[in-house]
Formats: structure tokens, C-alpha cells, sequence
């Protein structure tokens, strides 16, 4: 029986998937990277915002056409969609077979079963108590693997519908996720991703106190070159924490802190817990403390509320901060959330233009920041030699894979996939950089 995974949305969201794998291959089934041919497609999902929804749907449509071809057997659906449109999915799209929440992973063997025997799964746990350890078949490059050290969310930010898919902040045990991480490093991966909604507030409900810190010096005693941070929400970062990210140099110099805003009066609207100003000076600490910080934020543009007047405020905010990646969003109104019902409402075309502006804007901070790396000297993590560009393609510590540029070098002899190698910078090229090794 061949098994076909697909995987929407975050990573923490492809951890799931990776999980769901392992449970699969476990229970003797063929793992396959194609669903055409499969007996099962198993797609698992992103409902965070209409744009996810879409391409989820369209997913759905894609594979429901290759059901109506014979060449797929059956489809369950997984995930943040189908946790929030437990019903709505089945009706409208009578193309799906069965469906599993995001309380339900675990389910999967049970599910396969089930849809192979021409049933209709219905799958949805508990999602405040889900099992997060276990084996899991990791699909990323193999220098490459994401570390979720959480799930779900306490923050209840006024825009977001997470909690409601993914349930209350639930920390993993450091003893399990040290178990993880070294099994990963013995597989010989080298950049270690450390990845939950909020890292931060890793610990409060487990150990009754934040322990990133701790669990990050831990992490450090194991043989990988670089860790990542994705994502740390600014109300948490404390001296503490500073304190070991100045400390362990396999810690990037790369922050995810997602922001959203800066004006006060959206910041509160937001149900954020920091003002404008505890943003500026934690910004100003960050970059005196982590020399060469490269600092990466989300920001929302259109919330309820927001004017011309706060839209400046933004726009100032990005470019005097200098922040060199941003992924740029427009307010969403998603059903169930505070902000979907607020009062003041932004015209769509008016939050669509707004976007558009900051996005031209970051555009320029990202060159700017491009060209003050003429000259230095990176240390580049190849991912292998791209045809297109006719050379080799890698990142630096700046660039988180899939959000942000690359590195593209030319070498004399031939550089592996997952070796580190020291890049000469003499270009830039559409937001990405350009080199040639150093022998």
C-alpha cells in the first residue's frame, strides 16, 4: 500500500507531517513522494489565512482531479483546515475521503486503515493534549531539520485563529527534545532549527519559569555548526536569554522577533504586550549585545483602526530601524478572531496598496543591506550546485531556507551539498548575493 504526504504551510506544520510518516512507514506502508500512483494521498494543511485556505483548496482540486483520472485511490485531509472546517470541508468538496484535526495526528495509522477498507475517517482530538515526541522521518536536506519545542499558543493576539486550531502553549520536556536533537546530529545534520509558535515562553508551563536559555546551552554541547531561532516574541526576550545568545557562538546572529506593528494604539488593538517604545530599546539592546545582527520580523498592514497617520509610523519605524528581512501581510479578517468584528475596518484595496508600499520599502533597506556586505568574506552553507544560475547556490547565517535570499558562489572544484565554505562577496542580484569561494 503506497502512501503519498504532502505538507502546507510552517514548518512546525511539516513536523507534524514528518511525525504522521514515521507512524506510517512504521505500520508497513510504502512511503512514496509522488501521488500519482498512490493508494493514498494524505495532504495536511494550512487554515491561517485566506491566502493558506486557497492554496489548500487548490491542492485539494489537484488531487481530487488525479482521483477522477484513476491514477490516486484515495484522499485524507489533515490539519489546520480541516480542524476548522470540521463539517464545511466533507460538504463542499465531496472529493475528500476523510479527515484528521491538528489533535489527531496520531490517528493516522487508524485513518489509513479505515479509507483503504472505504470508510470515511473522522479524526479530531483532544488539541490542548496531543504527543509530540516520536519518531519522525525528516525531510529536509539532510544538513538541515527543524526542532519543535512546542506547540500551540497562549498569546491570543486579536487577528490570529491559531489557538483555536492548535490549543493551548505546551512545551515538550528538554529530556525528549535533547533525545531528539541528538539523534539528529548523529544523523549528521548541521544547522539545527529551533522552531515553536512562541520560543520564548519555552518552559512556563512545563518547568513554571522560561528555560530557552537553558535548553539552547544544552543544545550548543551537541556537534552541530549552526542553530536557528525562529520565532521570539519581543514581551519575553529577557537579559537571561541575551546573555546566551551572546554567549554561544553556534547561535546565529539571526533573529525571527515577529512585531506586527509599532504603533501603540494597533499594538494594543493587536493584543500585543509591548509598546512602541520597549520594541525600539529592545532592538537597540540587541544589536549593542549580538554584533552583526540580522534582525527578521512579520508586519501587518490594514489592521482595524489603522490611518494614515499610524501607516507612517510604520513605514518610518522599518526603514530607521533598519530591519533586514520582513515578510509583509495584509490583515486578514478571520472568522471567530476579536479583530474580524472590530469596529473600523480597512478597505482591502486600501490595506492591498498599503502592503505594497512597505514591501518597496523593505525592498531598499534589504538592498542597502546587501551592498554593505561588498567585500567581507561569509561563511556559506552550500545546498548544492544550481543549474539555472550555473554555479553554486548556499546560505549565509542571514538567510533562513525559504524565507530569505541566498548565496550564489562559483567554485573551482566541486563543493558538496552541506559543506561550509568561506564566500567572497562581490555582488548583488535581485535581493540575493554573489561570490566566488575562498580556496
Amino acid at each position: 500500500m503506497k502512501v503519498a504526504f504532502i505538507s502546507l504551510g510552517c514548518a512546525k506544520n511539516l513536523v507534524n507531517t514528518e511525525q504522521m510518516m514515521a507512524l506510517t512507514r512504521d505500520a508497513g506502508y510504502e512511503l512514496v513522494s509522488d501521488p500519482e500512483g498512490a493508494d493514498v494521498a494524505v495532504l495536511n494543511t494550512c487554515g491561517f489565512i485566506d491566502s493558506a485556505k486557497s492554496e489548500a483548496i487548490q491542492n485539494i482540486l489537484e488531487l481530487a482531479a488525479l482521483k477522477d483520472a484513476g491514477k490516486l485511490g484515495k484522499l485524507l485531509v489533515a490539519g489546520c483546515l480541516s480542524q476548522r472546517y470540521q463539517d464545511e470541508l466533507e460538504q463542499e468538496m465531496p472529493e475528500v475521503d476523510g479527515v484528521l484535526g491538528t489533535g489527531s495526528y496520531t490517528d493516522i495509522v487508524s485513518a489509513l486503515e479505515e479509507v483503504t477498507a472505504g470508510g470515511h475517517p473522522r479524526r479530531f482530538g483532544d488539541i490542548d493534549h496531543t504527543e509530540e515526541d516520536g519518531a519522525r522521518v525528516v525531510s529536509t536536506p539532510p544538513y538541515t531539520a527543524y526542532l519543535k519545542i512546542a506547540e500551540g499558543c497562549d498569546n491570543r493576539c486579536s487577528y490570529c485563529i491559531i489557538p483555536y486550531l492548535r490549543g493551548r502553549y505546551r512545551s515538550r520536556s528538554m529530556e525528549s527534545l535533547l533525545a531528539e536533537a541528538k539523534a539528529l546530529a548523529d544523523r549528521g545534520v548541521q544547522e539545527l532549527i529551533v522552531i515553536a509558535q512562541d520560543i520564548t515562553r519555552y518552559g512556563t508551563d512545563l518547568y513554571g519559569r522560561r528555560r530557552l536559555g537553558d535548553l539552547l546551552t544544552e543544545l550548543c554541547k551537541l556537534p552541530f555548526h549552526w542553530v536557528r531561532l525562529h520565532y521570539l516574541y519581543p514581551d519575553e526576550v529577557d537579559d537571561d536569554l541575551i546573555d546566551v545568545l551572546a554567549r554561544e557562538h553556534k547561535i546565529l546572529r539571526y533573529i525571527d522577533i515577529p512585531l506586527q506593528h509599532i504603533n501603540d494604539g494597533i499594538l494594543k488593538a493587536m493584543n500585543r504586550r509591548s509598546t512602541k517604545a520597549e520594541i525600539i530599546a529592545l532592538l537597540h539592546k540587541l544589536r549593542q549585545r549580538l554584533p552583526g545582527l540580522v534582525l527578521r520580523t512579520s508586519l501587518i498592514c490594514g489592521l482595524p483602526g489603522e490611518g494614515e497617520a499610524e501607516f507612517e509610523e510604520l513605514c518610518e519605524f522599518l526603514q530607521d530601524a533598519g530591519i533586514e528581512r520582513a515578510g509583509i501581510f495584509q490583515f486578514s479578517p478571520e472568522e471567530g478572531t476579536p479583530a474580524a468584528v472590530m469596529e473600523h475596518q480597512v478597505e482591502p484595496e486600501v490595506a492591498a496598496r498599503r502592503v505594497e508600499l512597505l514591501v518597496e520599502l523593505q525592498s531598499r533597506v534589504m538592498d542597502a543591506y546587501n551592498e554593505s556586505r561588498l567585500g567581507e568574506t561569509l561563511e556559506v552553507l552550500c545546498e548544492g550546485f544550481d543549474p539555472d544560475m550555473g554555479c553554486y547556490a548556499g546560505r549565509s547565517y542571514a538567510d533562513s531556507p525559504d524565507v530569505d535570499g541566498r548565496v550564489f558562489f562559483t567554485a573551482a572544484g566541486l563543493v558538496p551539498a552541506g559543506t561550509f565554505v568561506n564566500v567572497r562577496i562581490t555582488g548583488t542580484s535581485d535581493g540575493d548575493l554573489t561570490g566566488e569561494i575562498e580556496e
